[in-house]
């Protein structure tokens, strides 16, 4: 309240000189409506972004999920996960699955002004499948469209598999029943763009707020570099006004002092997967207790093994790796025990979880006994790769498992490796150890299977290098099984061929993700998959609260 009262007296104090001094009316007006418009912001942290091209980013969607919308929602409601109506009021599948008719929602205009029609989604697809620099994952159920082979080559200048019949009606077809298609509709990758602005900013859409055009319900209006966004509240909205008059969206510095921003009331939301040690003050203490909101991360923790590398082709050699690691030492290393073990591919809250899957156990003698089978009784050499920008106590997890290996012969070291560095050696195969996570983009086993054994070249950017193409080709047919029981089913093959008799990874653990928040703050929910970017439209922020507790 200090700061408030004191931003008043000046304010009163600049009026009156304008009083006398002609020409000083509009900076003083400014200067009040800025600080107004302010006190309605939502203020949080979060890592600034290369840029916002939805098609071109694979991480930190927080500008994307807020800024575009895409065709369909998935939402939590009654406490499942639900496809939703978004952009599209309605959609209906043929019975063979491969044609599928979208009606837009009527009157939606874009934060330029144009107005939303098919021709703009045909536009969304197409590019996603002819510009080079989209994701991969973006792009790979998107070519399941008919036609799409063809388009991306410049064989033909249309996408078959894309018809318009009104401004508002189109059609879709695929090559194959694809059950994921709605679910992939979902993701960032596919939030539908205006076709004039995107084209006429060409590699610059996405950079600057007059590059960054959307239909959602907020609207991208300052950037500055290595310091924060703003995004104004969309009064324009299809769907109504956010509740609240905007985002403030500042950025991470490694000398950032988190927990005081908060007790400062310069954070309204801090997500404590960014505090360390510090979240024990807010999750621990008796304090903040009403303030925490917890979401469970639809993901998991992983150690991936390199098939391509001696002597890790031999799967006894990997099993021992497995069972050589106590993985409740390690999620209490790494996250304080806030999580699970996992035990597969298909962590919990995802569709296709199997809870009855057998829990790898923790066995130093057996992983000894394997070694001495495999002709690695005396143990080998292996470097377990990492990023510099990983965290603190994911590096001490490292060290922790590489005393554990230590203990049953191998000789593992641990190297630092420039972000860059890291992720062209990762997409190159040429990794032989590392740790990652991996979060949900859509509710369906397909997103995390496929992705790393899905594909040769989905295995070998991962630096898994699996071999089996029979389980490649069972993944891809997977996406056509109508019957939910039976794909489950054959899923549920799968992942026990691949982690419990291949042992092509080690599973670890998803985590707890917790976030504290401001009194002032109402309806803030964690997204359903529990990532760190998150939709904001629903969240009230009363401007008149002091903030701070």
């Amino acid at each position: 309240m200090k700061f408030r009262i004191k931003t008043a007296i000046y304010a009163a104090l600049c009026l009156a000189c304008c009083l006398v001094l002609p020409g000083c009316d509009q900076k003083v007006e400014k200067k009040a409506d800025t600080v107004a418009d302010m006190s309605g912001y939502l203020s949080f942290l979060d890592s600034e972004p290369v840029l916002v091209d939805p098609q071109r980013i694979s991480e930190k969607y927080t500008v994307v999920l807020n800024v575009f919308d895409r065709l369909v929602e998935e939402k939590e409601v009654d406490g499942h996960n639900r496809l939703v109506p978004s952009l599209a009021d309605s959609w209906e599948m043929s019975p063979d699955g491969l044609v599928y008719v979208f009606r837009l929602h009527p009157g939606v205009t874009f934060s330029n002004g144009s107005a939303l029609t098919a021709e703009d989604v045909g536009f969304t697809l197409q590019r996603m499948i002819t510009h080079p620099d989209s994701q991969t994952r973006n792009r790979s159920l998107v070519m399941n469209i008919q036609g799409a082979e063809e388009f991306r080559n410049g064989k033909t200048d249309k996408l078959a598999g894309f018809k318009i019949l009104d401004d508002h009606t189109f059609t879709i077809t695929l090559t194959y029943p694809c059950v994921t298609f709605l679910e992939w509709l979902t993701t960032p990758g596919a939030s539908i763009l205006d076709k004039e602005t995107t084209l006429k900013a060409g590699n610059a859409f996405g950079q600057t707020p007059e590059t960054t055009i959307g239909t959602g319900p907020f609207v991208l209006t300052e950037w500055k570099r290595q310091k924060g966004i703003l995004m104004k509240a969309n009064p324009k909205h299809w769907a109504g006004p956010p509740k609240c008059d905007g985002l403030n969206m500042q950025f991470y510095a490694e000398s950032s002092p988190l927990r005081q921003m908060f007790l400062n009331g310069e954070l309204d939301i801090l997500d404590l997967d960014k505090m360390g040690i510090d979240a024990e003050y807010f999750i621990r203490g008796d304090i903040y207790r009403q303030n925490l909101i917890r979401g469970h991360r639809v993901g998991i923790s992983y150690i991936a093994l390199n098939q391509s590398v001696p002597p890790l082709q031999d799967v006894r050699v990997r099993k021992a790796l497995q069972l050589a690691l106590d993985r409740r030492a390690l999620l209490h290393a790494a996250i304080s025990n806030r999580g699970i073990l996992e035990n597969g591919i298909f962590p919990r809250g995802l569709k296709g979880n199997n809870p009855a899957l057998p829990e790898i156990p923790f066995d130093p003698e057996k992983a000894k006994q394997l070694l001495q089978e495999s002709g690695y009784g005396n143990g080998f050499d292996l470097t377990i790769g990492y990023p510099a920008s990983t965290a603190q106590r994911v590096k001490e997890m490292l060290q922790l498992t590489v005393a554990m290996w230590k203990k049953v012969g191998v000789r593992a070291s641990l190297l630092e490796m420039d972000n860059r560095a890291f992720l062209e050696r990762r997409l190159k195969g040429e990794l032989a150890c590392y740790t990652s996570t991996w979060s949900a983009d859509y509710n369906d086993p397909d997103n995390f299977i496929s992705e790393f054994f899905g594909s040769r070249e989905s295995t070998l950017s991962r630096s898994l290098c699996y071999p089996d193409q029979e389980v490649m080709k069972r993944i891809a047919d997977a996406r056509s099984i109508v019957d939910p029981e039976a794909r489950i089913r054959e899923y549920h093959q799968l992942e026990k061929k691949i982690v419990q008799d291949d042992a092509a990874w080690i599973p670890l653990y998803s985590g707890y993700h917790f976030f504290v928040v401001n009194d002032r703050v109402k309806g803030f929910h964690v997204r359903w998959n529990g990532w760190s970017s998150n939709r904001y439209a629903d969240v009230t922020v009363k401007a008149e609260t002091a903030r701070g507790k």
